[in-house]
């Protein structure tokens, strides 16, 4: 298959394309400026687009010259938790549905969108799909706003739709921000973590099993609708951060209870992914195994 996908140069958005490229299809992303660090390793092998989301419209000829049968939007702004209620997140939805509408016009055959858990809003149960949208966020209420919008448009042009809400993921290349890296570094250099009492039950997914799923309902005619993306373990976040204590320094001091839980603390994080599960995926890395190979990333990178 012919895959334009947005967001490529970010965390997961890289491992999409990997995944993509590994599997025989020809992958076009798009790009602004010099080539992304994430995607060093793949330029020989995709088309890259130039321009941007503030112009969609521009990129019609481009696209069309490409000719994809999916498209995969993975970009967003204001991902990090400062932007999390900021007016930009309204932009978000106006950028998905114009590529959705660019993809209908251009008879693109399917649309795969990036969502997020924080479309449910706090939940404290595992979440399936059909669980009722109650979002806290302005991040949250644009996926879900984005989300309605590309599958109304999609539905228009008889294009085939799926959005893919997002839980918690971790891997190699992760935002140094998020929780996982810098709990890393902070740990790596004898620091005291500071942290919640940490009794949220988090299922973290590593990125290239978030990449397969993508992958999936890209290529798999019967992926319409919406699906959760996340590992269907939740085991609290104070054993998965007591096991990557010890895998880095066991003697380091972790700050359980320094941090009081936020007003809207989301306490379960765990996906149901049973509409995954009946179109071929699992999680095929254990979490043992993802933790070293992103220690060891980290110990390598120079960015750290």
């Amino acid at each position: 298959m012919r895959i334009l996908v947005t967001g490529a140069s970010g965390f997961l958005g890289s491992y999409l394309v990997a995944d993509l490229l590994e599997q025989g299809h020809d992958v076009a992303v798009l790009v602004r400026g010099d080539t992304p660090w994430r995607l060093a390793d793949a330029i020989d092998r995709i088309t890259p687009i130039a321009g941007s989301l503030d112009d969609v419209t521009a990129l019609r000829d481009r696209q069309k010259a490409f000719a994809p049968d999916a498209g995969a939007h993975r970009a967003g702004r204001g991902v990090g938790n400062m932007d999390r209620n900021s007016p930009l997140q309204g932009r978000n939805v106006w950028d998905a549905a114009e590529l959705a509408a660019l993809c209908a016009e251009l008879k693109v055959a399917t649309f795969v969108g990036a969502g997020s858990q924080a479309e449910y809003g706090p939940l404290n149960r595992p979440i399936a799909p059909d669980d009722t949208t109650l979002p806290t966020t302005l991040y949250g209420k644009a996926k879900l706003a984005a989300g309605s919008m590309c599958e109304q448009i999609a539905a228009e042009a008889s294009m085939r739709f799926a959005w893919l809400r997002i839980f918690s993921t971790y891997g190699p290349r992760d935002h140094e921000y998020w929780l996982i890296p810098n709990f890393i570094k902070t740990v790596a250099k004898g620091e005291r973590m500071s942290l919640t009492d940490c009794e949220q039950r988090w299922g973290f997914l590593h990125a290239r099993d978030a990449a397969a799923a993508f992958r999936i309902a890209l290529t798999d005619a019967r992926a319409s609708g919406y699906f959760n993306v996340g590992h269907p373990d939740g085991p609290t976040l104070r054993d998965t951060l007591t096991r990557l204590r010890d895998l880095i320094n066991p003697d380091a001091v972790l700050g359980f209870g320094d941090i009081p839980y936020r007003p809207d603390q989301v306490m379960v994080l765990q996906a149901d992914v049973a509409r995954l599960t009946e179109l071929g995926w699992k999680p095929r890395i254990n979490i043992e195994d993802g933790l070293r190979e992103t220690i060891a990333w980290h110990h390598a990178s120079k960015r750290n």
